[in-house]
């Protein structure tokens, strides 16, 4: 399924609510996703979530999501539609831990995010200080199998902090595109609109836009993670996580604004 940022913003009928009417400040390739999810007690996951957000559910769960990727095409809009590619930021690798929320004030879905571990210094300044997002830098390297199609072997280890979590894992996909279903676990999961953050106390949120995902089934071999034991989460032991897995989606961010 081809996506390119020509044509994404040409679609708009799967959004839940519409684009913001000012320009958008980034646009990124998203690779390789894997979407491994566990279901998590509300009553574990809600102290973790910051005043003014709360919990976004399905069937009476959380869900805390851990999503390693690579992104390239990394561009920053400047005058116009003219976009600038900042060196070492242009392709980088990222982990991410993250929840579903949602906003008491506007009644939005989105993203809260744990943590974000990520292959570039300079994208983890600019993210943190441009988006108030919790990035840490981290040595990740991300090794694509030579003899099994679209397999990925993926180490990361975060770097300057006291517990330095790691995460091992060898995934690929198992079956063919789709697109979730409206109201299924998997769109509740993945067609997600918007992320927030907070700042001074202030809840912000920042706006995405991008096509449907393209997903497929997944299968993963999670040797180690240790990011939801550092973000004071303990995974399920008798329950596997959900696996899906995307190869590719063009992504628009807009810049951050109180969650009003």
């Amino acid at each position: 399924m081809e996506d390119s940022p020509e044509n994404s913003l040409d679609h708009m009928a799967h959004r839940p609510y519409p684009l913001p009417t000012r320009p958008w400040r980034m646009k990124q390739r998203w690779n390789d996703l894997l979407f491994a999810h566990y279901p998590i007690p509300p009553s574990q996951m809600a102290p973790l979530i910051p005043t003014g957000l709360e919990l976004d559910t399905f069937d009476g769960q959380a869900w805390l999501g851990v999503v390693p990727f690579w992104m390239d095409q990394v561009e920053n809009r400047t005058i116009g539609d003219s976009t600038l590619s900042i060196p070492t930021t242009r392709i980088f690798s990222e982990l991410n831990l993250r929840t579903y929320v949602r906003s008491p004030r506007t009644g939005l879905c989105g993203i809260y995010f744990f943590s974000l571990d990520c292959s570039s210094p300079l994208a983890v300044i600019g993210a943190r200080t441009l988006f108030h997002l919790p990035y840490y830098f981290a040595d990740i390297n991300r090794t694509p199998s030579i003899t099994i199609p679209d397999q990925t072997h993926y180490v990361s280890r975060r770097q300057l902090t006291s517990s330095n979590p790691r995460f091992e894992a060898t995934f690929r996909p198992t079956g063919p595109v789709t697109l979730s279903t409206p109201g299924s676990l998997a769109a509740f999961l993945t067609e997600r609109y918007c992320l927030f953050t907070t700042f001074r106390n202030c809840v912000l949120r920042g706006d995405i836009h991008h096509l449907p995902w393209p997903l497929q089934s997944a299968e993963a071999d999670i040797r180690t993670d240790e990011l939801p034991q550092a973000h004071n989460l303990t995974l399920p032991h008798d329950t596997p996580p959900i696996l899906h897995f995307s190869s590719s989606l063009d992504v628009y961010i807009w810049s951050l604004q109180p969650d009003l």
